[in-house]
């Protein structure tokens, strides 16, 4: 009754932690830290990326921009700097490194100033201020080109232009100018197509001298019509600008809560899961305490797998569900996670070589095999943690888009990506080998029971491998390609995975279910003459190998078998 009582209370103690958790969250509107140095420079752009699902808002009003240094080397104290010094560079026709492109500059200057923050919507204004005109800019990203890995031509949604010999530009430079693809009133500001570019847009302009500091006004924009991917564009074109940092937080808010619209669907696929291994959980622990006497070692290996999984599908969930609550990660939940995970990855692919080799049914004991088995499990399960973490740690959502190319780079992560399927090959080929060979056993020892569990155990894997090969296939056609999932059903591609993954766990944890004969069937050989007692009710499989043969246990065993 203890270990009963045991996994009932570890459900209770399980599902007063998801209550907690949310509990926990409070609505703050803190989605995203934001913390970007805006150069002046006109080669590069930053953007960040979100998904909402319609009606949402996103909300940039809690950003404040602060501006670092002055565009001029002369202080702006001296009276023959600033303004005066401007007006009299322009009488001459120079415009001493600031860029003053018309005479009514300085009028057109003062409009500005008088509202640090324009909440003007319009593209092209014919003004050109000293120091930054910082833009921004939020669009949707079409269906069609954002779930694909080529992504989206940005020139084509009105941000950033190409010359006739396809050199591309996203600010309006020097050379951009001289190319003929913005106008020379335009000179220091992001290149926007007013014909094709349907988002909104956001002008704040920092002065040449002095301190400047300020919220983003007018930076809540709300989304009604098209739910999808959206991407904000910071821009600081003026390479003889000034230094700005934004800091603060932005808020993403979708019609569901916070959680980004693409995870929404993943947030309850997680949830039903727990449900659906903590059910597993208790079946399989009551079992193996009903028959307590009659366990054998792969029944354990096979409970701590399940506890792993409804482990990590609990932490999973309760992350999502904070996340949608509260605005922000409750990132040790997310962590503990994401190394439960691990751990449950590697140990499922250890138990597979385990029972591929015939643990429990040929073999009481793995001897050295099973050392070898353990460094390869460790070795997945450190590599595999070391990759996952980077992966989260180095991810920076905000991101640089250069106007020329730019080369992926092959990184670390990419490598241990690469050593992490070498092992899963080690893994599978080992496992395909032994159960051959465990199957080749019992066939020539006449084993008609224990074959016909392998010969279900085979057809399992072989429908999961070719599930796993095929979803793969999909996977990459519609990242590369077509794109044919939507981008608000993309975690599907996940869920079918950890859905093929709990099939074969239930499948195995089915054939080696507790019995009172789970013991002697492990342990004792099927006499020649019982094979036409065979009964076909699965129930009784483990009733015709009650014999006292005991088990062939290895090739390297060199004991007399004995017959009872």
């Amino acid at each position: 009754m203890k270990l009963i009582q045991g996994s009932i209370l570890c459900g209770q103690m399980l599902i007063c932690l998801l209550i907690s958790l949310i509990q926990i969250a409070k609505v703050n509107g803190e989605i995203r830290a934001f913390n970007l140095l805006l150069e002046p420079a006109s080669d590069y752009i930053h953007f960040v990326e979100g998904f909402l699902l319609t009606p949402g808002y996103i909300d940039l009003s809690q950003l404040l921009f602060v501006a670092t240094d002055s565009s001029q080397e002369e202080s702006p104290s001296d009276p023959s700097s600033s303004s005066s010094k401007s007006s009299h560079d322009n009488s001459n026709g120079k415009d001493n490194g600031e860029n003053r492109r018309t005479s009514n500059n300085r009028d057109n200057r003062s409009r500005a100033l008088s509202d640090n923050n324009n909440n003007s919507t319009s593209i092209g204004t014919d003004f050109y201020m000293d120091g930054s005109a910082l833009d921004i800019a939020v669009f949707h990203l079409p269906e069609e080109c954002a779930s694909t890995r080529a992504g989206c031509d940005w020139t084509e949604l009105g941000i950033g232009a190409t010359s006739d010999d396809g050199l591309l530009r996203y600010c309006c430079s020097s050379d951009a100018i001289a190319m003929g693809l913005c106008a020379g009133t335009q000179y220091g500001r992001l290149i926007m197509n007013a014909e094709s570019f349907a988002g909104k847009h956001r002008l704040i302009n920092v002065p040449a001298n002095g301190e400047y500091s300020n919220y983003l006004k007018y930076g809540r924009f709300e989304e009604t019509e098209e739910s999808g991917k959206y991407v904000v564009v910071f821009a600081n074109c003026n390479d003889e600008g000034r230094r700005v940092i934004v800091e603060g937080h932005t808020e993403w808010k979708s019609k569901h809560g916070y959680l980004p619209g693409d995870l929404f669907g993943l947030m309850y696929f997680y949830a039903i899961l727990f449900l659906v291994y903590f059910a597993i959980l208790l079946w399989y622990g009551v079992t193996m305490k009903m028959f307590e006497d009659a366990n054998i070692s792969i029944q354990g290996w096979i409970f701590g797998t399940v506890c792993m999984g409804t482990l990590e599908v609990f932490f999973r969930s309760g992350d999502l569900f904070v996340w949608n609550e509260d605005g922000s990660r409750f990132w040790v939940v997310f962590y503990v996670g994401i190394i439960i995970g691990v751990l449950k990855r590697g140990i499922s692919r250890c138990l597979l070589v385990m029972i591929s080799l015939g643990w429990g049914v040929v073999r009481d004991e793995l001897g050295s095999i099973m050392k070898k088995i353990h460094v390869l499990g460790m070795l997945y399960i450190v590599i595999s943690l070391v990759q996952n973490i980077m992966t989260e740690v180095a991810y920076s959502e905000i991101q640089r888009m250069s106007q020329e190319k730019e080369e992926e780079i092959f990184d670390i992560v990419s490598i241990l990506g690469l050593v992490i399927v070498l092992i899963d090959l080690i893994f599978y080929f080992w496992i395909i080998d032994s159960l051959s060979a465990t199957m080749e056993y019992l066939e020539n020892m006449k084993q008609t029971s224990k074959l016909l569990r392998y010969l279900r155990l085979r057809c399992i894997l072989m429908f999961s491998i070719l599930f796993a090969v095929v979803w793969a296939v999909f996977g990459i056609v519609d990242t590369y390609d077509t794109g044919l999932v939507s981008q608000e059903a993309r975690w599907v591609v996940d869920a079918a995975m950890e859905m093929n993954y709990l099939f074969v766990l239930m499948a195995v944890a089915i054939l080696w279910r507790p019995q009172k004969n789970a013991k002697e069937y492990a342990y004792v050989m099927e006499l020649p003459a019982m094979s036409a007692a065979v009964n076909d009710d699965d129930d009784d499989e483990g009733v015709i190998e009650m014999s006292a043969v005991p088990s062939a246990l290895d090739d390297d065993d060199d004991e007399e078998l004995k017959y009872g």
